[in-house]
């Protein structure tokens, strides 16, 4: 249960505790500042989690927190690794893979190299195409497999042997955590990636990005863009654009906590489309390319191929360069 006095999406209208303020947009984060020592609350459902500069403070806070309100405090985070002497945390989900793999018993499976293989392409075609067919893949748990991860339905046989790649490949790295390392100049940095027409049934193209903060990896997607674009330039500025919102709510983000220095200089944004580069730092416009100076215009900073974060988001890679990637997301063992 919420603590009934924290604001929530619901009732902006809820007083605060004890002079904490909450993140300008994220309700479940908040901070309070007592001269130069802050503490910062994330709110979890019924769980919280603090976050403090000074010890004292820390306790302070939790005895407040335990006088109003029914709760037990659990100590030290225990899924979250630190060393303190290196300025190094890591975030580990090695305990829900492992009780994943051991729900469809896939435990002692063979452990994958990737997540999906080089060449493997998907579409409408490979789903069943009788009753038969349909009937036999009712058999198979796809959908409790893939429920964290996203739900498709019709699926075929092609698509379960997908997910079981997926979870071989997760048997091999169960092990490995996302790696954050202390910085004094904090800087966001986005990488965007496209696969042109990817999409088998409409030709649509893909996209994928990925965000990076204190050498670690923040935020992720791919999708399918909902328009077909005439070119791979057209298809980089249209993927840009389209994270523009979670680009701006990185940024708000991190300048709401108010401990960041340098963050509101303009965010670096990498591709690895030339055309796409040279378009956004020149003013030269043609009929063909008038759709993106109305609407998709950026500016970015041309990035090689290999050294594209977003790459294994957007296409299947081959093993050594899909690892190269991982292992500059900072995902390590």
């Amino acid at each position: 249960m919420q603590p009934e006095n924290f604001v929530s999406n619901e009732s902006k209208s809820m007083s605060l505790p004890h002079g904490f303020e909450a993140n300008v947009v994220d309700d479940c984060v908040y901070h309070k500042f007592s001269g130069s020592k802050y503490i910062f609350l994330v709110l979890y459902v019924d769980d919280i989690l603090l976050v403090s500069s000074d010890t004292g403070l820390l306790h302070e806070t939790k005895r407040f927190l335990t006088k109003n309100f029914e709760m037990k405090d659990l100590g030290e985070a225990s899924f979250i690794l630190r060393d303190r002497s290196q300025g190094i945390l890591r975030l580990s989900q090695e305990n829900y893979i492992s009780k994943v793999l051991e729900r469809f018993d896939m435990k002692d499976s063979k452990p994958g190299d990737t997540s999906i293989a080089k060449g493997d392409k998907f579409s409408l075609k490979q789903c069943p195409n009788n009753d038969l067919e349909r009937n036999e893949m009712q058999k198979i748990p796809y959908a409790s497999v893939v429920g964290s991860l996203m739900y498709l339905s019709d699926l075929g046989m092609q698509h379960w042997k997908a997910v079981k790649r997926v979870m071989h490949y997760l048997r091999r790295t169960k092990g490995h955590m996302l790696t954050y390392r202390k910085f004094e100049d904090l800087e966001i940095i986005e990488y965007s990636d496209f696969d042109f027409a990817g999409c088998q049934d409409n030709k649509c193209s893909t996209f994928g990005y990925i965000y990076m903060l204190a050498g670690g990896a923040i935020s992720w997607k791919f999708v399918k863009q909902a328009l077909i674009a005439p070119s791979t330039m057209a298809v980089e500025f249209v993927a840009c654009y389209q994270t523009t919102n979670q680009r701006i709510w990185l940024r708000n983000f991190v300048i709401g906590l108010r401990v960041v220095n340098g963050i509101e200089r303009p965010l670096k944004l990498y591709c690895d489309n030339n055309s796409a580069v040279l378009y956004s730092n020149n003013n030269r416009s043609t009929t063909k390319s008038k759709f993106i100076d109305i609407k998709f215009l950026i500016s970015m900073e041309h990035i090689g191929t290999c050294f594209m974060l977003a790459g294994p988001l957007t296409k299947a890679l081959i093993p050594k360069v899909f690892h190269e990637h991982i292992a500059r997301m900072d995902i390590i063992p």
